[in-house]
């Protein structure tokens, strides 16, 4: 991958994206979709939207989500320990120990989920997972009024969890699902900043994905595009103990996840299908016999419906701190977006 691409992606890995708290990442995102959009704008919803050729009224909108599931403060007790509710699919089971950030007015505090020791638990309780609402954060405040001078109700609450390189070209990191999606949105908009299109492209960096798919409902309908591809993660199956009679074969590094069925127009997902074959991209398949949970699912239905594909990337382990991805993947995934993009034009016609 190229210097400035990691780069980018490190500094979407360290900026934290709770779902309804995305501004920061936003503006990372922008910063980068500027040196290579005729124009990026944000909506009222926070979506990040990078356009080229805004003229064609042939448009084809690009969306991956920037937000990534988290907590929020509920409570400060007298002594200064703090309870709290999740933002999106946290796995409770995972959560005791953990190292995690506050985001308030004054900047990020430390904190850690504290757990009663082992040597203290009765035989019941070491069964036990806990429940989200028994646990608690320590930062090492000495009263409620003293958290407060730093917190306060309603604070974002993210995992403290680096990006961490591992062999080969992969990495593992916390909230790779799904900011690896805005990223190969990012990277299309670079590769075809220099190219020739016939069509309007439309890169978005959506929002509020984790709470239900918000931010590509609302992006949608303002484009009003004739495509829509969803770039997400997809469930990897090559790790112990999974089940691939359910998750079907795939691994992380060999290639973006191509989709068929209902969420999936079937003209366009053929021809990026064909894309991927004669431009020797690696992919591979999933079947999707409903509704996925993607932004896919809500471009396909906006307003009279949208064309609408969708491209993932295999992750082990999602939604836990240390998602597992390939960087060949991510790459991958854009150089089939841009040549798919290359590829359209106004006349096509997408009905099955």
């Amino acid at each position: 991958m190229r210097k400035e691409s990691l780069e980018f992606l490190r500094k979407l890995m360290e900026t934290p994206s709770p779902s309804g708290f995305e501004e920061r990442v936003q503006e990372v995102v922008a910063r980068y979709m500027r040196q290579y959009c005729d124009e990026v704008k944000t909506d009222v919803h926070g979506n990040c939207i990078g356009v080229k050729n805004p003229d064609k009224r042939f448009r084809v909108m690009l969306a991956g989500h920037c937000d990534e599931v988290g907590m929020m403060v509920k409570h400060i007790t007298p002594e200064g320990y703090i309870y709290f509710a999740n933002i999106g699919g946290v796995d409770a089971s995972l959560v005791p120990s953990q190292r995690v950030l506050i985001h308030g007015k004054k900047g990020a505090t430390r904190g850690v989920v504290g757990k009663k020791a082992i040597h203290l638990m009765e035989a019941e309780e070491k069964k036990k997972v806990p429940k989200l609402h028994e646990l608690w954060i320590d930062i090492g405040a000495e009263s409620r009024e003293d958290a407060l001078k730093v917190i306060s109700i309603g604070d974002p609450i993210t995992f403290d969890a680096p990006f961490t390189p591992l062999l080969g070209d992969l990495a593992a990191g916390h909230g790779f699902d799904d900011k690896v999606g805005s990223f190969v949105v990012a990277e299309t908009m670079r590769l075809l900043a220099r190219k020739k299109v016939s069509v309007g492209v439309y890169g978005v960096s959506t929002v509020q994905e984790e709470l239900g798919l918000r931010g590509a409902q609302t992006s949608a309908f303002g484009i009003d595009p004739q495509v829509g591809i969803a770039v997400d993660v997809g469930f990897a199956s090559d790790y112990p103990d999974a089940n691939k009679k359910q998750l079907g074969e795939v691994k992380v590094g060999s290639g973006p996840i191509l989709h068929k069925g209902a969420n999936i127009n079937r003209v366009l997902g053929e021809l990026v299908f064909d894309v991927a074959r004669k431009k020797r991209i690696p992919y591979q398949v999933s079947g999707e016999p409903g509704r996925t949970g993607t932004d896919a699912a809500a471009i396909q239905v906006t307003r009279a419906g949208v064309a609408t594909a969708l491209v993932s990337i295999p992750n082990r382990y999602m939604h836990t701190t240390v998602e597992v991805v390939s960087l060949a993947d991510l790459e991958n995934a854009a150089r089939l977006l841009t040549f798919t993009i290359e590829g359209l034009s106004p006349r096509m016609d997408f009905r099955p």
